[in-house]
């Protein structure tokens, strides 16, 4: 679904703005602080929430936090019509993609003031202080990152006869498919589980190989995920796909369940995701979990993985925003980062990074496009569109990739 245009957001925001401030809310007079975070937390790390919670609430008498689960599918959506109502939550957060059509819009609170309140702020992680900053101000919090990485069942990879990692694509297609052959008894089973359309895993094949996705020249956005480069590593994606797919009864409408629940219920060998799968992939399996870097076609290098993340934003037509602001400086100290860290996630800061897999599978990454149209294409569906076309062979890797790159340059470019 397309969505507003960046002028219709700002116009609303710009009406919101003045009667937000000219009048407490209902929500602030009762003290009530509204807290949107993603359902990762809920599902991955509960208790997390549940110590910011009582850290605000503690030092903040007569304040209780309403923290509101949202998905990814529809949270953008849900939160334009609040902006439209003038009755936005208090924190937001954000994917590190979704920031720059907001923060040009001036949907965000400008807190580059509140800086020093936030615990590491000095050593954020580029990737996402970027994320959070426009035109030099300060507009978000940096909450956690994440890259990609194989989370797998060891004694099935064991009882085929693999006890290390592999050390290049090649090497570890083989291992999948002979898994998948031993595993022909399970109905539906598929070696490695892709749920969807997962662009995040095939633009990983495209980098990989030495493409991107589009580029910025001579004043405007050139898709190019037609390239020499980027189309031998859709093709390498599509080889990988079907033979690692081939039983499996994943659709490609984008209505799968969760890939750690197919692991849960035994119907799949690996996982390509964010490490924090471990949390979800059943009791029965916790004993025989295990992780490695997704290797590259290049053997003995690691594939480069999409470094994903989240801010935490308060929205501009908040009046608690100094509460908002205290909320995101407990939940992003110090110790609850390290905490985000045991949940397989990466912290906020270059100081508190570890050696852990995730952490490890960081160190060759992409992200994509810094385009403030970015958002448009991730919720027009244009690469899950490019990805099922090419897979069902409705049609050919080229022809698909030429019009995701139309679709694409046409959406970045839009005034």
């Amino acid at each position: 679904m397309r969505y507003r245009v960046l002028a219709v957001v700002a116009a609303a925001v710009a009406l919101s703005v003045v009667a937000a401030t000219t009048a407490q809310s209902s929500r602030a007079a009762g003290h009530t602080l509204t807290v949107w975070l993603q359902v990762d937390a809920q599902n991955g790390w509960p208790d997390v929430v549940a110590t910011a919670n009582n850290a605000f609430e503690n030092s903040h008498p007569g304040w209780n936090v309403n923290v509101q689960y949202q998905q990814w599918t529809d949270h953008l959506q849900k939160f334009d019509a609040t902006i439209a109502g003038n009755d936005t939550p208090d924190v937001i957060e954000m994917g590190n993609t979704e920031m720059t059509k907001y923060m040009a819009a001036g949907a965000f609170a400008n807190i580059t003031a509140n800086k020093s309140q936030f615990d590491n702020s000095g050593k954020w992680l580029s990737g996402l202080k970027a994320s959070a900053s426009f035109n030099g101000k300060l507009y978000g919090v940096p909450y956690y990152a994440g890259s990609r990485v194989i989370t797998y069942r060891t004694d099935l990879f064991k009882k085929a006869g693999f006890t290390k990692p592999p050390k290049s694509l090649a090497q570890f297609q083989t291992e999948l498919v002979k898994v998948g052959n031993m595993q022909r008894h399970v109905k539906g089973f598929a070696p490695l589980y892709v749920g969807g359309e997962d662009w995040y895993s095939a633009l990983s094949f495209v980098f990989d190989s030495g493409g991107s996705i589009a580029k910025f020249s001579h004043g405007k956005w050139h898709g190019t995920l037609a390239s020499k480069q980027s189309l031998a590593g859709l093709k390498r994606f599509k080889a990988f796909f079907r033979a690692t797919q081939s039983r499996s009864t994943a659709t490609l409408d984008g209505s799968n369940p969760f890939p750690y629940t197919v692991f849960s219920q035994g119907r799949t060998a690996a996982n390509y995701g964010p490490a924090w799968y471990t949390c979800c992939t059943g009791k029965k399996y916790a004993k025989v979990v295990g992780q490695f870097v997704m290797p590259s076609h290049s053997k003995g290098k690691p594939m480069p993985g999409f470094l994903g993340g989240s801010d935490l934003a308060v929205p501009a037509q908040s009046n608690s925003k100094s509460q908002a602001v205290a909320w995101m400086a407990d939940f992003t100290n110090t110790a609850n980062e390290k905490a985000l860290e045991q949940k397989g996630n990466i912290p906020n800061a270059t100081n508190l990074l570890g050696a852990s897999v995730n952490e490890r599978a960081a160190a060759r990454s992409w992200f994509v496009p810094q385009a403030k149209h970015w958002v448009d294409v991730e919720n027009g569906n244009i690469l899950k569109t490019m990805l099922a076309q090419m897979l069902t062979g409705r049609l050919s890797v080229k022809q698909a990739a030429q019009t995701a790159s139309q679709n694409i340059a046409q959406t970045l470019n839009e005034s």
